[in-house]
């Protein structure tokens, strides 16, 4: 699992998660790099939450779930990992 870098503080019930999906529209946040701590307050008053075991954005994409796009920090590291694996493709 990633290390947390700090960005939002962990909702309790998640601090040993990194991936938390959204029953309503089946959209997994990334707690390591979400900037817009007020999408997981809602989800989190909203109690339509659940995380994936293993805790992995493959595994909830096994699930059905998209990767939220929505704030600035998830934009960054997705783009980043899209870098880093065409890198690694033409290695």
């Amino acid at each position: 699992m990633a290390s947390y870098d700090g960005a939002m503080e962990r909702p309790s019930r998640f601090e040993d998660h990194r991936w938390v999906g959204d029953k309503r529209d089946q959209v997994v946040h990334d707690l390591d790099h979400c900037s817009s701590e007020d999408v997981i307050d809602e989800l989190m008053t909203a109690r339509t939450f659940l995380c994936f075991g293993p805790d992995t954005l493959a595994e909830a994409r096994n699930r059905g779930y998209r990767r939220c796009r929505t704030c600035d920090g998830v934009r960054r590291a997705a783009s980043s990992e899209q870098d880093e694996a065409t890198d690694s493709a033409r290695a």
